[in-house]
């Protein structure tokens, strides 16, 4: 993670020989319709996980008449009398529209249903590996390579889990699919990203992301239903992930992830064709003048700091530690309230597109009034809206019957989706801005992290549903509710200078309050310039890696 540590400096020559070679023309309406497409094969790779393991109704088919259908699912054979156990030979599912899921047909339910738990883990261990490593890799091989070979590695993972029929292979399998995830989507946001034009970067990825991830998540549940089964949606989903290799021909390497390795020649060849792509005519003596820029910044750039030193200073350590705790809550609640689509009433597959259905909204809210209220009452306020209707939806389960209260549970838990959406997409710009520039690559990247660790715990939260039938909602709408009041003790970033050094970081809003929101704050000249020259900082996800 060395080489994205890179200087400001930096970025705005980048902007500027940009400008003259096309920032907002033909390259770049390309590079945004293939970045709907790798925002939808994300999508239906995410919730693969989810998909294939959906649980049908099911019920011991010993002694059970094959022409009846039991009102709940049942572990046990007719004749059991609640003090006596026998073990079921067989059972039988309802399935769902006739979609035959990885748990019903290896019967990982009841004794074994903690085995679709672990590989389903496994997963999100992968997922932590693999952005470690890919992550390091982009810095040694360049992000366009990594794009490919992580999208590539996601096939692999998802057809190999195809051949695991049992619990070893399965879990490798999905480790090896899970390996990929997060670095399949956040390359081709730093590439897109570094080619547009600064003030629109935030609307373009935005509207990219909230249109075609929730058009992607919608659909795969839809998917599953047409292709039957959970081996042709495995199928169905990740043959089209053999496009992204193509993307070589169209879409160039970072020029940033250039410069910092040197590559001068490379990196001028990439701006002169993005300049004829763009039908653009630009002087030789522009290019050599970017290059003598960019070689005397990086000759005046100075060493710096390390992650550890984040921790070596009270308030610091202390708006460090609470970025870490919100990463893992947002992140957790995030990936548990996405799946969390049954036990509520309604056909999983309907209760999925519903729940998805939040993400584009959350996207055009985040636009509208991100800069306008700030990160922290966005923040705070989504965490707690989250975490009230989520935790209304776990006491709803409680106080009555599922089939009564079938359209207010769906509610709630959709309002829920979309207040942990907006958390969790306007967390990583709350981080940007708090973890002082001098190890802003590194501190931005451990959070990141730590968030996609924590879910290792989502599969198993899910999975208490089967102790305490509302326990998932409590204790993600209890989490939520915790991170709300963590981030009331994190300072505002808005129309202030951000912090540069490690004592810029330390000092950085010593005199607010639990109760100080930009939005109650007068804005003065001084801020609505800061706001303007902070546009143009990169934006929360190039620094990850």
């Amino acid at each position: 993670m060395q080489v994205l540590r890179f200087r400001k400096n930096t970025m705005l020559e980048v902007d500027k020989i940009l400008e003259k070679c096309g920032d907002c023309n033909r390259l770049q309406l390309l590079m945004l319709l293939l970045f709907c497409l790798i925002n939808v094969l994300s999508a239906l790779h995410y919730y693969s996980q989810t998909i294939i393991s959906f649980v049908p109704k099911y019920w011991c088919a010993d002694g059970f008449p094959s022409s009846e259908t039991p009102a709940e699912s049942s572990c046990w054979p007719l004749s059991q009398n609640g003090s006596t156990p026998h073990t079921c030979h067989s059972y039988d599912y309802e399935l769902y529209m006739g979609y035959q899921s990885f748990s019903s047909e290896m019967n990982w339910i009841c004794a074994d249903a903690w085995k679709l738990t672990l590989g389903q883990s496994m997963f999100f261990v992968g997922s932590v590996i693999g952005t470690l490593t890919l992550g390091c890799l982009a810095d040694i091989v360049g992000r366009l390579p990594i794009l490919i070979v992580a999208n590539l590695i996601a096939m692999t993972g998802n057809l190999l889990t195809i051949m695991g029929t049992d619990l070893t292979l399965f879990c490798i399998f999905r480790l090896i699919s899970g390996f990929a995830t997060d670095s399949n989507f956040v390359m081709m946001y730093i590439l897109v990203m570094e080619y547009m034009r600064p003030s629109l970067r935030t609307l373009g990825l935005s509207i990219c992301i909230g249109m075609f991830y929730c058009l992607g998540s919608m659909a795969a549940p839809w998917i599953a239903v047409l292709t039957g089964s959970w081996r042709g949606f495995l199928l169905a989903t990740s043959l089209p992930l053999l496009l992204v290799p193509f993307f070589y021909l169209v879409v160039p390497e970072s020029i940033q992830w250039l410069i910092a390795k040197q590559k001068y020649d490379k990196a001028v060849r990439c701006l002169k064709r993005v300049a004829r792509i763009n039908g653009k005519v630009v002087e030789e003596s522009a290019f050599e003048e970017f290059i003598e820029e960019c070689k005397y910044s990086q000759k005046n750039q100075p060493a710096s700091p390390h992650l550890l030193h984040l921790f070596q200073t009270p308030r610091l350590r202390r708006h460090t530690l609470i970025l870490f705790f919100k990463s893992m809550v947002i992140t957790l609640c995030y990936d548990a309230v996405s799946r969390n689509v049954q036990g509520l009433g309604i056909s999983p597959f309907v209760m999925f597109s519903l729940s998805a259905t939040a993400i584009l909204p959350a996207c055009l809210l985040i636009i509208a009034l991100q800069d306008r209220i700030g990160r922290k009452a966005m923040a705070s306020v989504s965490l707690l809206l989250s975490g009230i209707f989520i935790s209304g939806t776990g006491g709803l389960l409680f106080a009555a019957s599922t089939s009564s209260k079938t359209t207010l549970l769906v509610s709630l838990s959709v309002i829920g989706r979309f207040g942990v959406t907006v958390a969790y997409n306007s967390g990583a710009q709350y981080a940007t801005e708090l973890i002082p520039t001098c190890v802003r690559g590194q501190g931005v990247a451990a959070v990141h992290v730590a968030g996609y660790a924590f879910t290792f715990f989502s599969a198993y939260i899910l999975f208490t549903r089967s102790i305490f039938s509302p326990l998932p909602e409590i204790i993600l709408g209890v989490l939520s509710l915790l991170g709300a009041g963590l981030c009331l003790l994190l300072p505002e970033t808005l129309n202030r200078a951000l912090p540069t050094s490690l004592d810029d970081g330390e000092n950085f809003g010593k005199n607010d309050r639990w109760y100080t929101f930009s939005f109650l704050e007068k804005r003065t000249q001084s801020a609505t310039t800061l706001a303007t020259q902070n546009a143009k900082m990169p934006s929360d996800s190039s620094v990850y890696f």
